[in-house]
């Protein structure tokens, strides 16, 4: 048997059921977010996968954007970065994959 008592009418119970308020988290500004470091990281692996053509950076920022994309708080702001941030990786790996190959260094001895 239990020794705690389940009724909330114990003269000592120091709980007051009428002053409970339910949780309501407080209201934060857009400015007020913590910045999005994933896709600022996305659009940074996502423009030097498009321009020095690495493909290993365009893969990070579609895994980046992902991550931005999940933990999306702002959805104006976010939004557009992961879209931008995403057609950069795409890009990149259309480019890469579809683009015309970058000669080797053996051609250009000859």
């Amino acid at each position: 048997m239990s020794s705690h008592n389940n009724s909330s009418s114990s003269p000592n119970d120091p709980r007051q059921p009428s002053a409970a308020k339910p949780y309501v988290p407080p209201m934060v500004l857009p400015q007020d977010l913590p910045v999005d470091y994933a896709g600022f990281i996305a659009v940074v692996f996502g423009v030097a996968g498009v321009m020095f053509r690495y493909k290993l950076c365009s893969w990070l920022a579609i895994i980046f954007c992902a991550q931005s994309l999940a933990n999306m708080r702002n959805i104006e702001n976010d939004l557009k970065q992961v879209s931008m941030a995403s057609m950069f990786a795409i890009m990149g790996l259309v480019t890469n994959y579809l683009g015309p190959s970058r000669p080797s260094p053996q051609s250009q001895q000859k």
